[in-house]
């Protein structure tokens, strides 16, 4: 059986893999990490906001026509579209300072690209976790669904939590980064300290991760009515809420790496 764990430096963070392909070879798995590394480097190149010469800088600064820009430009952003109407706005890449910002959503967009290339050579299990941005396919190695541990947004060394994940996982805050979200309609109170989506999809888990990040209660109220979607939230006082669907594990159990 072919497997192999690796860590690609892409994005501003650090990409994961942890992958098993009982039927390919060890060089035909290298070379499928190869390719899917290669396309979230791609992706980076398109959509940084660090790289002053990316095609989304340039658009934002009204260099580039939207039509001149990638095709994944104008994908990204009609996701970006639809992650808004669903969030009811609380999660808008149209709406922050110096022009559209997909990055709430774009990484696991990315994430999810990189995965379906593993998919299609052979991969059967797998897991590929970007900085919190997680997408599973397949069962866990020890059988099962995938166990993963959610980073107390306090205490870095331990775990708030430990869930059962299907698909896709996607946490967000301010406790590592400091503040950097943008909340597009105003909140009533003060931000969470830490919200994680579960859902099928890691694009839109990511995105409503973000959206209550910085709508709290009130847009964890919009994910538990998206159907497929599931919401864990620690608020700024520690208290806690969770969507029925979150499904927690004793956190002694040897959960994936921490996010």
């Amino acid at each position: 059986m072919a497997s192999i764990v690796h860590a690609e430096e892409v994005m501003g963070t650090v990409v994961s893999f942890h992958l098993e392909a009982p039927t390919l070879a060890a060089s035909d798995l290298a070379a499928a990490v190869a390719e899917a590394t290669a396309l979230l480097h791609h992706d980076d190149e398109t959509f940084s906001m660090w790289k002053p010469q990316s095609p989304l800088s340039r658009l934002r600064r009204g260099e580039l026509r939207l039509e001149d820009a990638p095709p994944e430009v104008s994908e990204v952003l009609d996701l970006c579209e639809a992650a808004g109407t669903l969030s009811r706005g609380w999660f808008d890449a149209f709406a922050l300072p110096g022009g559209v910002d997909p990055t709430g959503l774009v990484k696991g967009w990315s994430i999810e690209r990189a995965l379906a290339v593993l998919v299609d050579a052979g991969v059967t299990s797998a897991m590929v976790n970007g900085g919190g941005d997680i997408t599973c396919h397949g069962a866990a190695p020890q059988g099962g669904p995938w166990r993963i541990g959610v980073r107390h947004p306090w205490r870095l060394d331990a775990l708030a939590a430990v869930l059962e994940v299907d698909r896709a996982i996607a946490t967000s805050g301010e406790y590592e980064r400091g503040r950097h979200l943008v909340d597009p309609i105003g909140r009533t109170g003060p931000a969470p300290a830490s919200a994680t989506v579960t859902g099928p999809n890691l694009t839109l888990a990511d995105a409503l991760a973000t959206a209550v990040a910085v709508g709290s209660d009130e847009a964890f109220e919009v994910v538990a009515a998206i159907d497929g979607y599931d919401a864990y939230l620690i608020r700024a006082d520690g208290s806690e809420a969770s969507t029925p669907g979150i499904r927690f594990v004793d956190a002694e159990t040897d959960p994936s790496p921490p996010r």
